[in-house]
């Protein structure tokens, strides 16, 4: 296969992935303002989507370097690592989209790009240091959320203990902004995660004597992931914005917060989180700062199930999917 050919599939399956996490993960960042009706739901995803697209040109790629270069060797492994990795992420992010499971997108391509390069290479081709340190992120990033959700309700109830009910009106505004806030740092770490995958790939292709991102790559992955957003979501809205507990506009400002700092300062750092982890925990943060007894955590325990899940499954998956290819090609003459 001509390395134009490889080139055209490779993005058409990033902008697949990219697409499908903003579709998949849109309900991340407007669950809890359409579930305390500060917005509606066309609104807030248009508000999202716009966001989205803003967040890797305002906040940089940090996150897309540390994909890239931090989790396998870039000349031990093939280009079919990567198109199987994101072909396995993108059914993955089909299947729970489906289910209406809020998983991690970030999760899925991850485990799915360790397991292709299991199934091509081996352990050799996996770098643990940068491995240790993704998942340090991706583990401590939920119960970060947790936190800060409980505390930035903590505050906030605080400040408005002898408020009068006018104060939802203002904490229905206050939303807007930290939608976008939340928004803009969910584009600066999951459109991400692709762009280091495309990275990776004109780095073996020869395109770029260094792993680099183009401002070529980041165009277009910045717009697949925010049409994503702007056109899905609405599947997981009611389990992230309902599922939990009843949101109201005190919930939806503190949760939509404490994500937005948890992401941003990931994003700053190059650590690769899962917007879907954090926003959850952050909204079961803000429900248990009020009443724990509010929130149905057998709700968040399914959700907890789907993400140990991902990692190990999209692994598996991807590495089926590069033994069968592997099988189907010599099959083929190859």
């Amino acid at each position: 296969m001509s390395s134009i050919t490889l080139l055209l599939a490779l993005f058409a399956l990033a902008l697949m992935f990219d697409f499908f996490n903003g579709f998949h993960d849109g309900a991340n960042v407007v669950a809890t303002i359409i579930a305390s009706r500060a917005m509606s739901a066309r609104g807030a995803l248009v508000l999202a989507a716009l966001a989205n697209l803003a967040g890797p040109f305002v906040l940089g790629v940090a996150v897309a370097h540390t994909i890239g270069t931090e989790v396998v060797k870039a000349h031990a492994i093939g280009m079919a690592v990567l198109l199987v990795a994101l072909a396995s992420a993108c059914l993955w992010d089909l299947l729970t989209w489906y289910l209406r499971l809020p998983v991690s997108s970030s999760h899925a391509l991850i485990g799915a790009l360790l397991g292709a390069a299991l199934a091509d290479v081996g352990p050799t081709a996996i770098l643990p240091q940068g491995l240790w340190k993704i998942a340090l992120a991706l583990l401590l990033a939920p119960l970060v959320g947790l936190l800060c959700g409980l505390g930035v309700m903590g505050v906030t109830r605080r400040c408005l203990r002898d408020a009068s009910p006018k104060a939802n009106l203002w904490l229905a505004r206050a939303q807007i902004v930290t939608a976008t806030a939340l928004a803009l740092s969910h584009g600066a770490n999951d459109a991400q995660k692709t762009m280091g995958v495309l990275g990776l790939g004109l780095l073996l292709l020869g395109v770029t004597p260094v792993f680099a991102i183009p401002w070529w790559v980041v165009v277009p992955c910045a717009c697949a992931i925010a049409l994503g957003t702007a056109l899905g979501g609405s599947r997981l809205i009611r389990t992230l914005g309902l599922g939990l507990y009843r949101v109201r506009p005190i919930h939806g400002f503190s949760a939509q917060l404490a994500s937005a700092l948890v992401i941003l300062s990931a994003s700053l750092s190059g650590g690769p989180v899962s917007s879907s982890q954090v926003v959850s925990m952050a909204i079961a943060g803000a429900g248990a700062a009020e009443r724990r007894s509010q929130v149905r955590w057998h709700v968040l325990g399914e959700i907890a199930l789907a993400w140990a899940l991902t990692l190990p499954l999209c692994a598996l998956l991807a590495a089926l999917l590069f033994r069968l290819s592997r099988v189907i090609f010599f099959m083929g003459g190859g």
